[in-house]
């Protein structure tokens, strides 16, 4: 026999048996445990068992020698080339050999001295165990697909689901195993938080460092993302008088756009079509964080305090937040054009402007984002909410969400009490090895007994995480590479490649939609060396140089950068 394996051919009986592979196609483990074998020995399974006689799996395509094969479930195949998707949610996940089993007629095989055996006498080769390991296989496959088939009956409209998705019943049932819809969500926000790095400027030697390289109206097409059916209404700045040396980011120039702002986010709102088909109109807060160095941690490693004394209504005086992000929200610098006006004013008030721009639709307030911008997330829903904002003049109370990524704690567990007693959803996304979300709080967290809690309540240093956790691990991703890099575990590409692949707790990995994991690279060295692509490869071109009408290289001139609408004052 010629079997072609990885197209290699192993020669082992006068017999000539084909399998060539899906791109996402599950081997039975029956078949890999006698390709094994036939590696190193002569084999001793038979192959006239009727499920195993013949197997052929449609949409051929080459499939890389250099991977090895492995003895567990989650085998890949990626293509040529990580450019394109190499990976389609519409092809075959699980294949029941059994169905086909007539592709290929049957021959005679012969035994290692050469005599001529039966399918009868091979039959009885094979041992009852061996029986009763392939049928499990077969039935642990067809209970897949039947998983599969009645989670296809589910709607799968996000119009007909959007408040279940939005955590109205704080995802119970939808996160192990993970619901289709809700990973899509989870990754569409994700990458509403990912343009928060890829359109900051953030070259020192660049005249516009610690701006957005974009026009408002011109953000989504820029990062090709116009496909998202969002606009962006305002662009948020902060004032960089706090120590956050590794979150702001200044030009090393004389002549600069700002001397005291940094862009960290922006407000943007769904346009007419995306609100058909979400089944609302979605107001959505992006939050910047930090892409790569994780020494900001040290700089938050601050006293919690209470968060009415920033002028934040709350009348319980012992609902505390850290330090550091209160003052990111809070401060203003008022000779700034930019931040005259503090990052809390500025969400509010364009929350508000929104909620009166649409008085008859269907609202949601969505905010997300990723690392300290994971805490500005949670922080400003919590205000919104707290301020009343979500709450519409004829009495409809607007949905309010918090997809975060990484984020660390924010305030203590009062702060949780509050935030969930308004009625705001925080769903966590995370990566068990990552460092940050285990900060600040190391000592006295939501993981110590009740009454130790309880003792702590009134430290500077007793910290509660909010709302549910969905808890990803990087070690599953056969995409991966083992590194010390703790960046890497925290990188936001990372994350959502990680929820691409993501179907449950002791499910196989399998990327669900496509999405390219060459991403993983973009601003990190994460992704094994095979797949030859290489670390930190998003840059900008010629570092923004271009020439002008002599020839000469230089820095153009940006369009005048956004600052705040001129009735600002009014809605706030």
């Amino acid at each position: 026999m010629l079997v072609y394996m990885y197209g290699h051919p192993y020669s082992t009986t006068n017999h000539t048996f084909f399998m060539i592979f899906n791109h996402t196609c599950i081997v039975p483990s029956l078949v890999r445990q006698f390709y094994v074998k036939s590696r190193h020995q002569t084999p001793t399974l038979p192959l006239s068992n009727p499920s195993l006689s013949s197997i052929r799996i449609s949409n051929s395509s080459k499939i890389n020698p250099s991977l090895p094969l492995t003895p567990n479930h989650h085998t890949h195949f990626p293509s040529k080339s990580l450019s394109s998707p190499p990976f389609k949610s519409s092809q075959t996940l699980f294949v029941k050999t059994s169905c086909l089993t007539s592709t290929i007629p049957k021959a005679s095989s012969t035994n290692i001295n050469g005599s001529l055996l039966s399918s009868s006498s091979l039959s009885s080769l094979v041992t009852e165990l061996e029986r009763d390991k392939l049928t499990q296989d077969v039935e642990a496959d067809d209970n897949d697909q039947s998983s599969c088939k009645a989670k296809n009956m589910v709607p799968t409209s996000i119009a007909d689901r959007w408040r279940e998705i939005h955590g109205q019943d704080d995802w119970a049932g939808l996160l192990d195993p993970i619901d289709p819809l809700l990973r899509s969500e989870l990754i569409r926000y994700g990458e509403m938080a990912q343009t928060c790095y890829d359109a900051f400027d953030y070259d020192p030697f660049s005249r516009n460092c610690g701006s957005c390289r974009f026009l408002r109206r011109d953000f989504f097409h820029h990062l090709g993302l116009s496909h998202l059916g969002y606009h962006v209404s305002r662009y948020l700045y902060a004032a960089s008088n706090i120590n956050l040396p590794n979150f702001f980011k200044k030009s090393r120039w004389p002549q600069v756009w700002s001397k005291n702002a940094n862009w960290i986010g922006y407000v943007a709102v769904a346009d007419d079509d995306t609100t058909a088909r979400l089944g609302r109109r979605d107001i959505t807060i992006a939050w910047r964080g930090t892409v790569t160095r994780l020494e900001w941690i040290a700089d938050l490693m601050d006293f919690l305090r209470p968060i009415s004394s920033d002028k934040i209504p709350c009348p319980d005086p012992s609902v505390k937040v850290e330090s550091g992000f209160l003052d990111l929200y809070t401060d203003k610098e008022e000779e700034c054009r930019f931040c005259k006006y503090s990052a809390r004013e500025q969400v509010l008030t364009e929350i508000r402007r929104l909620t009166h721009l649409y008085p008859n639709d269907e609202l949601s307030i969505t905010v997300t984002g990723h690392s300290l911008g994971s805490a500005l997330a949670t922080l400003s829903a919590y205000d919104v909410a707290e301020t009343g904002l979500n709450i519409m003049d004829d009495g409809r109370v607007v949905s309010v969400c918090v997809f975060s990524y990484s984020g660390p704690r924010v305030g203590n567990a009062r702060f949780k009490e509050r935030l969930e007693g308004l009625g705001v959803k925080v769903l966590r996304v995370v990566n068990v090895h990552d460092t940050v979300p285990k900060v600040p709080g190391i000592l006295f967290n939501e993981h110590v007994p009740k009454v130790v809690q309880k003792m702590a309540e009134g430290l500077p240093w007793s910290y509660s995480h909010v709302g549910i956790e969905l808890a990803l691990d990087h070690k599953n991703s056969p995409f991966l590479k083992d590194t010390a890099d703790l960046s890497c575990f925290h990188n936001l590409e990372a994350h959502l490649h990680l929820l691409d692949g993501y179907h449950g707790r002791g499910h196989r990995f399998v990327l669900a939609s496509g999405r390219d994991p060459a991403l993983v690279n973009k601003a990190s060295d994460f992704l094994k060396d095979h797949y030859l692509v290489p670390p930190y490869w998003r840059q900008v071109e010629n570092k923004g140089m271009v020439r002008n009408h002599d020839g000469r290289w230089m820095q153009p001139e940006r369009p005048k950068h956004d600052d705040h609408p001129h009735e600002s004052h009014i809605h706030y």
